[in-house]
């Protein structure tokens, strides 16, 4: 398969202004994907467009929309929206694609675009791929003129369903009257629902980040930078910490102490708690990916359950769930996926989760985390200039080598790209800190020497 240009893990995604992330390649995407999806279209492609509050999310939503337009289709506007609630709303609609306009975690300088199909589901790279053809040979699109060209219109409504639906998913037994939670939504796309979610259900709710202004999402806020979270859960006293990030697809919490938890540590306990929900059964597949802690992976067997690490991405996740009839699936970052209910990960939805275990177990968070004892694990992000294989950098291979000759059979050495940013992911966990601590340094100094 040829190696795509504009996309990466988790669809395009830079500087916003800058190539590819402009004004030109937006419109050139909105006439591909409309063009793509009215092979299969009845009747005019309807696609849902959804954004986040970074104030470059104005001129790519009407970017796209031009392009979407210029093609014949129809465009429906949702105003800030998380991630999750497009890829609802897609299917919600019955749209034949939906839009999301966000750079996620990323500052609010840069921007990204994911694109769903009408299932709700992230496209495959041979669509992508596609896709891209269709960008950079825009000759080959029929041009639309007179009564050909579309429409579009602002559904404000569409919030609400995203917000009926999510609520449906919290087990109708539970509730969340007296239980007082802090909520960071980042000054991102959950800035107004999230809320809304946790208070209709009864929760006391201390809502931070919720004041964007189109330049400070993820900014010392959200699942990122959950300490101010933390901060606040200690002065409230309150019950558990939520940490959504800029487009509320992942979920950082904060037990009642103040502290920070992994994410890998969630889903060992919430694989607990569907198994015994009945959800599970013995024998099924969790899915995480290579950046899962081997504590986890050795937790999840315990249980008497399977562990299968996929490449690092919630669509890499997705993919495997789908083609196994995998129910449950998830990465350290905060990625929760539940098959059942969603598809994508969606912050709102795994904290509703992680509250029905601890109402299941009658624990605290800080007590459930407690069973599931991962390695020490660290990382190092290495800025690059390129982003040479690492197989075809002889230094690194030899440094990797002795690393992992080390290592033995008491750890694990990981060496990734990031899809997204022009870094190396060097992450090392082994049952000895010291020696983690020892070789990720010795690591991270060969590749930056390498690589910058």
């Amino acid at each position: 398969m040829s190696k795509r240009k504009l996309f990466g893990t988790d669809g395009i995604r830079g500087k916003a202004n800058v190539y590819p992330m402009t004004g030109e390649i937006a419109i050139a995407l909105g006439r591909a994907v409309t063009s793509y999806f009215q092979q299969n279209a009845k009747q005019r492609p309807l696609i849902i467009i959804g954004k986040d509050t970074r104030r470059s999310c104005y001129m790519l939503e009407q970017a796209i929309a031009a392009g979407v337009l210029s093609q014949g289709g129809r465009a429906i506007f949702t105003g800030p929206l998380p991630t999750p609630g497009v890829a609802f709303v897609t299917t919600s609609m019955r749209a034949d694609a939906g839009i999301m306009i966000s750079a996620s975690h990323n500052h609010f300088e840069d921007n990204g675009i994911k694109i769903f199909d009408s299932n709700g589901h992230k496209l495959p790279d041979e669509v992508e791929l596609e896709l891209e053809r269709l960008i950079f040979n825009p000759d080959q699109l029929a041009q639309k003129i007179g009564n050909e060209l579309g429409n579009a219109k602002r559904l404000d409504e569409v919030i609400g369903r995203y917000i009926v639906q999510t609520k449906s998913h919290l087990d109708s037994k539970i509730s969340l009257e007296g239980m007082r939670i802090v909520l960071d939504c980042a000054n991102g796309a959950a800035y107004k629902i999230a809320p809304m979610i946790f208070q209709e259900l009864g929760a006391e709710v201390m809502a931070l980040g919720v004041s964007p202004d189109g330049t400070n999402i993820n900014d010392d806020c959200g699942a990122l930078y959950p300490e101010y979270c933390a901060e606040n859960v200690v002065k409230y006293r309150a019950d558990l910490g939520i940490c959504l990030d800029g487009d509320a697809d992942r979920l950082i919490c904060v037990d009642e102490k103040g502290q920070v938890i992994d994410g890998d540590q969630l889903i060992g306990f919430i694989a607990k708690y569907l198994l015994e929900k009945n959800e599970l059964d013995s024998g099924d597949e969790v899915v995480g990916t290579v950046m899962s802690n081997l504590g986890l992976e050795n937790y999840v067997k315990h249980l008497g359950l399977n562990f299968h690490r996929s490449k690092v991405g919630d669509r890499y996740i997705i993919e495997r769930m789908r083609d196994n009839g995998s129910t449950f699936g998830g990465e350290p970052s905060g990625h929760l996926i539940f098959n059942k209910y969603s598809t994508t990960g969606d912050g709102i939805l795994a904290a509703l989760k992680v509250i029905e275990a601890m109402k299941h177990f009658n624990k605290n968070l800080s007590e459930l985390v407690g069973e599931v004892k991962l390695y020490p694990q660290h990382l190092k992000n290495v800025r690059v200039t390129n982003k040479t294989p690492f197989e075809d950098v002889s230094e690194i291979s030899k440094a990797l080598g002795e690393s992992q000759q080390q290592m033995g059979d008491k750890g694990r050495i990981v060496l990734r790209y990031s899809g997204t940013e022009p870094l190396a992911r060097v992450m090392i966990e082994g049952e000895d800190e010291n020696l983690v601590l020892k070789l990720i340094d010795s690591l991270s100094s060969v590749v930056e020497k390498s690589l910058s």
